[in-house]
């Protein structure tokens, strides 16, 4: 029996005057001139008023043109939390996060611009300002993917939703009574830690062989292992911490040995919602059955997911969109 062990694993306006030098014996005569424009104007020609940096100020909106600019504004944002809650692993969800968050970007720095009817003028304010709070909530979020701490599209959401950071702008856009405000169109789920029973084959290929392959393993989270002959997919198992189980039946061949850790398994999206890992063992395991006159001969392996004294193999990072689902 081989028997493998893993290694720890304000405007100015200037005006440019230009004059000949004189000779010293030609004295400048003649008064001295400026231009420029000092303060703020009354007034435009076409009557409209100036804000101090010189730019027109905004008009206020009525009732059915401030309506009509949040449904633009809003709109953005809305289907890109839809995409977000839709998103089921770390291969993508970096980018939807930066897009969600760019959505919010925008409405806000449309709405900012706006002068609302004067009847909800502070409900506005408060408003964008809650945008301002969740487009911050959406960025933190993304560091949290990148970290791997949080895993899946709806992951995101549901911590969102624990740290009332959904509810917050809800609770504001509701106060803007009678205007389409609302721009989270899900719900969020609430925390789970979803699991499998130790040895669940999640797929697996028909077993006919001789040999087995033990995993052992003892971290602190569960792990579903997939091994992978050649281009085939030939057996994914979930594996509990703390736990071991032997795949019986393995064909012969080379295999290579993937698997991922983490908390709260999905089975829909195949991925580990929260803290997750994906790893490769080291070395392609080979499995051959010899036939000789008087005895059949196999090889066993056993792998361990964690680190052990005297490992020989050391486990590869590889990269989540690079991991078999």
């Amino acid at each position: 029996m081989t028997t493998p062990r893993l290694l720890a694993c304000a405007v100015v306006t200037l005006v440019a005057l230009t004059a000949c030098t004189p000779s010293p014996s030609e004295p400048v005569v003649g008064p001295a001139t400026a231009g420029g424009t000092v303060g703020v104007g009354r007034g435009t020609e076409g009557g409209g008023s100036s804000s101090p940096t010189g730019s027109p100020a905004a008009v206020t909106l009525t009732p059915d043109e401030y309506r009509a600019e949040l449904e633009e504004a809003r709109g953005p944002v809305r289907a890109a939390v839809k995409k977000l809650a839709a998103t089921g692993g770390l291969k993508t969800l970096g980018k939807q996060l930066q897009k969600t968050s760019g959505a919010v970007e925008g409405a806000v720095t449309r709405l900012s611009a706006l002068a609302p009817p004067a009847e909800v003028k502070t409900q506005h304010d408060s408003y964008v300002e809650a945008l301002g709070r969740l487009r911050t909530s959406f960025d933190t979020a993304r560091q949290d993917a990148e970290e791997q701490r949080v895993c899946t599209g709806p992951a995101v959401l549901t911590g969102m939703a624990e740290a009332d950071q959904l509810s917050d702008v809800e609770d504001v856009a509701k106060t803007l009574s009678g205007y389409p405000a609302s721009v989270i169109p899900v719900k969020a789920a609430k925390k789970r830690d979803r699991r499998l029973s130790n040895g669940r084959f999640i797929a697996s290929e028909g077993r006919t062989g001789r040999a087995y392959l033990e995993l052992r393993n003892g971290t602190r989270q569960d792990a579903v292992v997939v091994l992978v002959r050649g281009k085939k997919k030939a057996v994914t198992v979930y594996v509990r911490k703390k736990s071991n189980f032997k795949i019986r039946g393995v064909r012969d061949g080379s295999y290579k040995i993937y698997y991922t850790l983490g908390q709260d398994w999905d089975a829909k999206a195949r991925t580990f919602t929260r803290s997750c890992a994906f790893e490769q063992f080291g070395k392609t395991v080979r499995f051959r059955t010899v036939h000789t006159a008087t005895q059949i001969r196999w090889t066993d392996w056993t792998i361990t997911l964690h680190a052990v004294s005297g490992g020989t193999v050391k486990p590869k990072k590889v990269k989540p969109g690079d991991f078999p689902t």
